[in-house]
């Protein structure tokens, strides 16, 4: 009957799980069982089939223990562990020479009698090894030339310690076998006590342990390469977060841009992470005041996730401000940006939105690559700007641009964001829902209070990417 505590883990556990603690609980009350019966068992006996009966207890009690030990690491082993072994990796093909069938048909019984050095093996034993069994079983001068050269002093040491100090054998060693194939063997044994008090015989049970150690070694290793490559995807998580920081300007809060005079626009950004923390992407925002008092807007990005795509967001943004400040107009620049994307080694493909608002005249000229629209808030309503023809950046050589311009007014809103953000969103078309925003906007003090009203919007979706939007409202 189990326990409250017990009934409550298995309530809480996933599907299965409680099914593999009551295999734990079975296991543990039958190694109590054969552990009890194992020591009712005489340990001094010279019959060789009460040596052959403990023998087996002793190496039932072995394989419940690592039962026990598997059940255990399937109910609570490490997490890499369990998704590698639900990755769909093939299984690895048994070594050469591994033994088939029953769990006898591994494991050998040996006794070698010192008075006579005789030696009487079982015919697994010669199965394990390789050996025909029509042939005379090894004694134990005769035993190291079937061992690893590297494990034979382990195996001399074994032996001896048994015949000499009569302490039990319980260790391992790699025998190489006729064909070449190596195995793993675990060796069990005591000595046997003559009359006289002194060593007679000595027996072992020899267990063809190679699969189980193989098996081991995977899962060590597996959990080993799972954890580099964990640690390798945390670094690059965060070297692509701090390159993002260094680049992007601050959104916490209304971008400050350095004015000569009364600021013309009224801007503030954000940045939205994708559901998966692991997806750092390429999106970016900008505004920067140019030389001859325009101000540059933009958003944009690469697709794909990683170091490699924030910086080539990097030095695409690096591109768009340097063109700008030398005057570069928005479709031409477009142009330029496609070129760049078009002759670096990496190919990739992004898209943009590039605006040049001049505050004497309110004037807004912008260009687009494969980017949605800016969306214009006034009076109450919001619309989706008409857009000019532009393919995305990287597509395809000697692309140009379109621009088109818009006259703004004082109280006007312009927004722009990339594509996740509207990205994923069931029923009413996401754009329509950010034109549906106009009455709050309408009612906000500040850009800061537009973003923020964007992000309580849109902010709480499962995205399956990061986005950006940028609120410029126009002052004077």
């Amino acid at each position: 009957m189990p326990s409250p505590v017990s009934a409550d883990r298995s309530a809480a556990q996933p599907p299965g799980r409680g099914s593999v603690e009551a295999l734990i609980t079975q296991t543990r009350r039958l190694k109590g069982d054969v552990d009890a019966v194992r020591r009712d068992t005489r340990s001094d006996g010279s019959a060789p089939e009460e040596r052959w009966q403990r023998a087996l207890y002793d190496l039932a009690l072995y394989q419940l223990e690592d039962l026990d030990g598997h059940l255990a690491q399937l109910r609570d082993g490490p997490e890499p562990v369990r998704a590698a072994a639900t990755a769909g990796s093939p299984a690895a093909p048994p070594a050469p020479g591994a033994p088939r069938g029953s769990l006898l048909s591994r494991v050998g019984s040996a006794e070698w009698n010192l008075l006579t050095d005789e030696a009487n093996w079982s015919g697994e034993l010669y199965q394990i090894l390789g050996l025909d069994p029509a042939g005379p079983a090894l004694t134990l001068d005769e035993l190291p030339s079937v061992v690893h050269a590297e494990d034979r002093p382990k195996l001399t040491t074994m032996v001896t310690d048994c015949l000499v100090d009569g302490r039990p054998i319980d260790g391992e060693f790699r025998v190489v076998r006729p064909d070449g194939s190596a195995r793993t063997v675990h060796m069990m044994g005591e000595p046997v006590l003559g009359a006289d008090g002194g060593t007679a015989s000595m027996w072992a049970v020899l267990r063809d342990v190679s699969e189980l150690r193989r098996h081991r070694r995977e899962v060590s290793e597996t959990r080993d390469s799972l954890r580099l490559h964990r640690r390798q995807e945390q670094t690059e998580h965060r070297l692509a977060v701090e390159l993002q920081e260094a680049v992007l300007p601050p959104w916490r809060g209304s971008l400050r841009l350095p004015h000569r005079g009364a600021p013309a626009l009224d801007l503030a950004a954000h940045y939205l992470p994708a559901a998966t923390n692991a997806l750092v992407g390429g999106d970016w925002y900008d505004a920067l005041e140019l030389a001859d008092g325009a101000t540059l807007l933009s958003v944009g990005g690469l697709t794909g996730h990683g170091v490699a795509v924030t910086s080539g967001m990097a030095m695409l943004l690096g591109a768009v401000r340097g063109m700008a400040m030398a005057g570069t107009q928005p479709g031409q620049l477009l142009s330029l940006l496609n070129q760049l994307l078009d002759a670096t080694v990496q190919p990739a493909l992004g898209s943009a939105v590039c605006c040049r608002y001049r505050p004497e005249t309110r004037t807004l000229t912008w260009a687009r690559a494969g980017h949605p629209a800016p969306l214009l808030y006034r009076d109450g309503t919001g619309r989706t700007l008409d857009a000019p023809e532009g393919v995305l950046l990287g597509a395809t050589t000697g692309a140009a641009y379109g621009q088109a311009e818009v006259t703004l007014e004082p109280g006007d809103l312009l927004l722009l964001h990339t594509d996740g953000l509207v990205s994923g969103h069931a029923g009413t078309p996401a754009v329509d829902r950010l034109l549906d925003l106009a009455p709050r906007f309408g009612a906000a003090r500040a850009a800061q209070d537009c973003v923020r009203t964007v992000v309580e919007e849109f902010g709480g979706a499962e995205r399956e990417d990061d986005a950006c939007v940028l609120v410029a409202r126009v002052t004077a």
